[in-house]
């Protein structure tokens, strides 16, 4: 037996939180299917069972795309740091062996997280109604390719990062863009007559790398997107994109599984300030940020710990900042202008919903891979005993980093308003409602800094605070989401209501008009509701950075 799959299989399941974590999945697992068992057996029908097993399938979903990327995120770059890489690399073992060993240790826990299902999944059969092989069997078929596709994206980028805190960041983000960005340019697309066959045929090919539109086929939830329009099997066409894409991110795994993986070759480039005057001028006049200008000092007026964020993370650089608000600023008119010209499948009113869901996967995405290292960064590098030496007040250093995060949202979130502007520009009927969404957004944005923020205080590494602090935040914002999804089936209205008051999403749907949230009263107990967890959780990391601060 490879000795690799033992170490790092055997590795995963001595943690206690993985135990932990098994158990918790199959109690949820099994509660989703016992909440919505039938209680008289006479009630028991096809249409009954595929409802519960639609609300467990999307459920399992979740559960896989939580919990599977962060092991492999860590996989290779934990063995670079710990300097263990290099012995396995003298080892007799080849590369492919090396590689054959952590992937296989990653798919058996994979395996585990899927078996932990097994008991719901037998209840939803044993109701009826539902195909052994071509809907149960298909489903754990794409989730299986699935955790394929993304145990070898993950492996992937721990190959190329330095630290495992970066890896998980990427790997999440990585996550969400091959889960709901690919589906953006067909569902934009669809509809438009003045772009070229291919381009559609192009835009259609990329939306089957999501595994959304599989499992909602299998599902028989129709396809995601297809408004109404027959489409070929996505499911065929997920499981060979997602094999190839598997193979192709192993191969350029493998390639780099060698004494290269070492080498960080860096032109140590040249500091503006030390060129000529002439090109000095020239950089000034092509350059509204100039990378390699040297900065200057921090003015007395500013918060040193929120400079000291902004020049030490890459995203908070100038220069970066620009890069991601102009992308932002570019994605939202883009979107609103293909919503528009896509008449025949979207009307005017489906343009805000989707600019609301693209700012939250936006929050989702970018507020835990900003706030969870704020305290555990500096604990980790040893940064934290040199912020204790300082004269700084825990108000202090709390409020610097939290404001470093904040700019950054909130210049990336005003990139998005020009897509709004087009919508009032469009139908001026809508402008009170983007009001309130926009006030709405405002709290999904304070809510999820506080929990990210909070989450990752509580922990001594890095990957950890930011792994655990995803799986907070989007479980948060998720579960919600879920519980709408099986409205009346087995959750009544009041149930919903009271689970969509948990997060602004459904406040802001809601006042949007997308389809299913209209009948709900979110507000403004939505907005209180989130203020009152918000600064529950500034609380804690006050008391956490106090705590931490006071340690002898």
């Amino acid at each position: 037996m490879n000795p690799v799959i033992r170490r790092e299989f055997i590795g995963i399941l001595r943690s206690p939180k993985t135990f932990g974590m098994l158990l918790v999945l199959t109690a949820l697992f099994s509660a989703t299917v016992i909440l919505q068992w039938p209680s008289d057996t006479s009630s028991v029908s096809g249409s009954k069972s595929l409802e519960v097993f639609r609300i467990f399938g999307y459920g399992l979903l979740a559960g896989v795309i939580f919990l599977v990327p962060a092991f492999p995120a860590t996989s290779i770059v934990n063995e670079k740091n710990s300097k263990t890489l290099a012995l396995l690399l003298n080892s007799p073992l080849s590369g492919p062996a090396i590689y054959l060993g952590k992937i296989s240790g990653v798919l058996l826990f994979s395996l585990l997280v899927l078996l932990c299902s097994l008991p719901a999944s037998a209840a939803c059969f044993a109701m009826g109604g539902i195909s052994l092989f071509e809907e149960l069997g298909l489903l754990y078929l794409i989730l299986f390719f699935m955790i394929l596709q993304y145990s070898t994206m993950a492996m992937l980028i721990s190959s190329h990062v330095q630290t495992s805190d970066a890896a998980v960041r990427i790997t999440y983000t990585a996550v969400f863009g091959f889960l709901l960005i690919t589906l953006i340019p067909a569902a934009f697309l669809r509809g438009t007559t003045f772009f070229p066959p291919t381009l559609l045929s192009a835009a259609e090919w990329l939306r089957c790398l999501s595994p959304l539109p599989a499992i909602m086929e299998v599902l028989g939830d129709g396809d995601v997107g297809s408004s109404g329009l027959q489409q070929a099997s996505t499911t065929s066409r997920f499981l060979s994109l997602t094999f190839c894409t598997s193979l192709f991110f192993a191969g350029l795994t493998l390639s780099r599984l060698n004494y290269r993986i070492f080498d960080r070759s860096k032109s140590k480039g040249v500091i503006t300030n030390d060129r000529e005057l002439s090109k000095r001028l020239l950089r000034r006049l092509l350059y509204v940020v100039d990378p390699q200008r040297r900065k200057t000092g921090i003015p007395w007026f500013l918060n040193p710990v929120m400079v000291k964020e902004f020049r030490c993370r890459r995203f908070g650089r100038s220069q970066w900042l620009l890069r991601l608000i102009a992308a932002c600023s570019i994605i939202s008119m883009l979107l609103t202008f293909l919503a528009t010209t896509s008449a025949e499948s979207w009307g005017v009113a489906t343009i805000g919903p989707l600019l609301v869901l693209m700012q939250v996967i936006l929050v989702v995405v970018l507020t835990p891979s900003l706030a969870s290292g704020l305290i555990s960064g500096e604990r980790d590098s040893g940064g934290w005993e040199i912020l204790r030496m300082t004269p700084l007040s825990t108000f202090r250093v709390v409020t610097g980093k939290l404001l470093s995060v904040v700019w950054t949202l909130l210049l990336v979130l005003m990139a998005t308003l020009p897509g709004y502007v087009m919508t009032v520009l469009i139908k001026p009927d809508l402008a009170p409602q983007i009001q309130m969404v926009l006030v709405c957004l405002f709290w999904i944005t304070l809510q999820a800094l506080a929990i990210s923020a909070a989450v990752g205080s509580l922990f001594r590494y890095t990957a950890v605070s930011t792994s655990v602090t995803y799986v907070t935040v989007i479980a948060c914002f998720l579960t919600p989401m879920l519980v709408w999804l099986a409205r009346e089936a087995p959750f009544g209205h009041g149930t919903v209501e009271a689970a969509l008051l948990l997060n602004p999403v459904g406040a802001a749907l809601n006042v949007i008009g997308a389809a299913g949230f209209e009948n709900y009263q979110l507000l403004p107990a939505a907005w209180w509701i989130s203020g009152i967890v918000s600064a529950a959780m500034f609380a804690l990391l006050s008391i956490q950075v106090w705590r931490l601060n006071r340690a002898v």
